[in-house]
């Protein structure tokens, strides 16, 4: 498989990046200016050696280096130890032992091994200071575009004999360089050689630390815009998959729970995110830095650099090995975090009944079963992440090695012009490189690791959303009646049907009674009038419309729904009211409360309807929430109300007063309850007796007590205990 298909889910997370195309320019401008900063930097090297270990110095190593760029031919100027006079007339020449083929120096006839005594430049009066090797140079280095030049040379013939000889030339035209190359240098004196070494010195120590700096404020510039792109892609990856979650069937959930897709919308879009931050930052930065070391070395000396580049091939193939092994554990630790979630919001959430049945020690022996299996997976990790960079050391070392053995050899032979100072800034070069590398060796891993966290996550962007019909009209409000025509449905891998054949038509305005044995299908009916869940067969018609072909907002408009688990929202007691009308009047508000008995005990509360609902509802009873939600539902006044299991957490006294609001209510009203309560049931127009799916009984309490043996059995097992 081509890495191109293997990072498909990352380079989807890529899309939320590209949007930010001026920040990226950006850090991309910023990674070449570090990289600009890092080869200055280590290139400094090179006259800080020249200042501290050899006799050439600075001026004499600027003025070589621009003759050689000048005139393509270079020179070994001649120390100390080549002479025991170096005042003597024997000391004073330059050496050629390279020239470029096609130069100014190859067209004036100049070879390799000729010796310069003497450089004379029309103009320049200059006696004898013009014969030694600095003033030399100084005079082939300065002078003007196009200046008469004159070369006083001895060459060696094949019997070794001495041939004066004269050259006389136009100067080359100065490079564009020439000028900012010798400004530095012009703060050094050069009349006075032994007071320059400290002046030299704090030249390239000065110019190195303005380098420092600005390399340091890039590298700030571009990791920061790296954080930004970063944190960016991922609040707008986080939205986007939390707004498909809010559009996917309730049967998602219902069948897979909800602390996974929490996990992946938190955990997993960071590692995803994770990915992003490298990629954009060290990953553009660092091979920046290496390309821009290596650069340095291939002028210094492109054949040592190239014998050190002979490992790529080795350490591409280490990465990529390893890379797929960390996409593999990553996925692994991935899932298993989120069943360790889970387990940890099940068991706090359940921590009442977990202590009353004494069952904290097996609640503990299954964490720890599942925080073992994530451990495992961990270590396999950190496992391959230990491995990586000793991997590249090792790698490094070996290469490095053989670079500074054949190396240390051409320096000593003086083969190809290597001498020690660019020798040891050749090794820096090499050495920022290898670093570059080995900082990045690791990058396929993370890589993969936010690959595997973006399939996660795509996974639940990929899932299907609740789909409108095309065409789908408003539905106009119920007026007349609801009908369920020959309606089945069946839970996605059930299999058994939940409802089987349901018939039921119910006229506006009435009040019908769902009842049935747990697991009968009443709770499963109710949900498919809001279109929780769609049908198998059948059809659900208001006013004769299939609400399948009608829009999902016209539809649930015009339902409340009370569902048997308390849903309050971590917000005031206000707003968790308002919930079912976001523009509702504080007047519409405290009316809706007093209507489901809730405004009696809101006033005492601190803040009363500003009161905040914390997380878990906690210091509210079963009841208040219950009347809270109550008056959510109150206040949307809808059409259809749904109370499924509305009163199976509210005490006697609530229930007492609920159920006068509610009588009131349902005047008008099209209303499906579902409960345990005689009290409840009895007060229906009509009660349903659903079991096992079918409908098998339709009547008034005093009639179904008489006719129907599966609702004789709920009366005398479950609703007289429910009065």
């Amino acid at each position: 498989m081509s890495k191109t298909k293997e990072l498909t889910a990352f380079s989807r997370v890529l899309q939320y990046v590209w949007p930010q195309w001026p920040s990226l320019i950006a850090v991309l401008l910023w990674s070449v200016l570090i990289s600009l900063m890092f080869s200055a930097s280590f290139l400094t090297i090179i006259p800080l050696l020249k200042v501290m270990m050899e006799e050439e110095g600075l001026h004499s190593w600027v003025d070589r280096k621009m003759c050689n760029g000048r005139y393509g031919m270079d020179f070994y100027v001649p120390g100390r130890s080549d002479f025991e006079d170096e005042t003597s007339v024997a000391a004073r020449y330059l050496l050629i032992n390279r020239v470029k083929k096609d130069s100014w120096a190859y067209e004036a006839g100049l070879r390799r091994d000729d010796h310069i005594v003497a450089v004379d430049v029309l103009g320049i009066a200059d006696e004898d200071q013009a014969r030694t090797p600095a003033r030399m140079l100084e005079l082939l280095a300065t002078s003007d575009s196009g200046a008469a030049l004159s070369l006083s040379l001895r060459r060696l013939d094949a019997d070794g004999e001495s041939t004066p000889l004269v050259v006389s030339q136009t100067a080359a035209a100065k490079p564009f360089y020439a000028d900012w190359a010798q400004w530095p240098v012009s703060f050094i004196p050069r009349d006075k050689p032994g007071e320059t070494l400290l002046p030299a010195m704090t030249l390239v120590i000065v110019g190195l630390t303005v380098i420092t700096i600005l390399r340091c404020f890039a590298r700030f510039k571009q990791a920061y815009l790296a954080e930004k792109i970063t944190s960016i892609a991922n609040a707008r990856l986080r939205e986007d998959v939390f707004r498909h979650v809010m559009f996917m069937p309730v049967g998602f959930f219902s069948s897979r729970g909800t602390s996974d897709t929490t996990s992946r919308i938190i955990g997993d879009v960071n590692i995803s995110g994770r990915g992003i931050k490298i990629l954009f930052g060290k990953t553009l930065r660092e091979p920046l830095v290496a390309i821009g070391a290596l650069t340095g070395a291939f002028i210094i000396s492109w054949k040592l650099t190239l014998i050190f580049m002979c490992a790529a091939p080795l350490v591409i193939g280490v990465i990529a090995v390893l890379g797929k092994k960390m996409k593999r554990a990553t996925k692994k630790s991935l899932v298993t975090s989120a069943h360790l979630l889970g387990r940890i919001q099940e068991a706090i959430g359940a921590l009442r009944v977990v202590k009353v049945y004494n069952r904290q020690d097996w609640e503990i022996g299954q964490y720890e079963k599942s925080n073992q299996t994530l451990l495992k997976h961990n270590l396999k990790m950190s496992k391959i992440e230990a491995m990586t960079n000793p991997l590249m050391d090792a790698l490094g070392m070996i290469t490095g090695g053989a670079v500074i053995l054949l190396g240390a050899a051409w320096v000593t032979k003086q083969y190809d012009g290597m001498q020690a100072s660019s020798f040891f800034t050749l090794l820096a070069g090499l050495g920022i490189a290898a670093e570059s590398v080995r900082k990045v060796s690791d990058v396929w891993n993370n890589v993969q690791q936010a690959n595997a966290a973006a399939e996660r996550v795509f996974a639940v962007i990929d899932e299907q959303v609740e789909r409108e019909e095309p065409g789908a009209f408003d539905l106009t409000p119920l007026s007349r009646q609801i009908e369920f025509r020959n309606i089945t449905f069946t839970y996605p891998g059930a299999a058994q049907p939940a409802l089987q054949n349901i018939d039921l038509t119910v006229p506006a305005g009435q009040t019908v009674a769902v009842v049935g044995s747990n697991g009968s299908g009443k709770t499963t009916l109710v949900n498919l009038l809001p279109r929780f869940y769609d049908p198998d067969s059948g059809q659900i018609l208001i006013d004769g419309q299939d609400i399948h072909c009608a829009t999902f907002r016209s539809l649930r408009d015009q339902i409340s729904m009370v569902t048997q688990n308390v849903v309050t929202f971590k917000d005031t007691v206000a707003n968790n009211i308002a919930y079912s009308k976001p523009d509702a009047t504080r007047d519409e508000i405290v009316a809706a409360a007093r209507k489901a008995y809730a405004h009696e005990f809101i006033g005492t509360l601190p803040d009363e309807y500003d009161h905040l609902i914390g997380e878990h509802s906690s210091g509210f009873s079963g009841g208040q929430l219950q009347r809270i939600v109550i008056a959510r539902a109150i206040l949307k006044n809808p059409k259809i109300l749904i109370f499924d299991e509305a009163m199976s957490q509210v005490d006697a006294e609530s229930e007492s007063k609920i159920h006068k609001a509610l009588a009131e209510l349902m005047k008008g009203r099209t209303c499906f309850l579902i409960a345990h309560r005689f009290s409840t049931v009895i007060s229906a127009d009509r009660i349903v007796v659903i079991d096992h799916g079918r409908i098998v009984a339709e009547g008034r309490h005093e009639e179904l007590i008489q006719t129907c043996p599966t609702y004789i059995k709920l009366y005398e097992t479950q609703l007289i205990g429910g009065v």
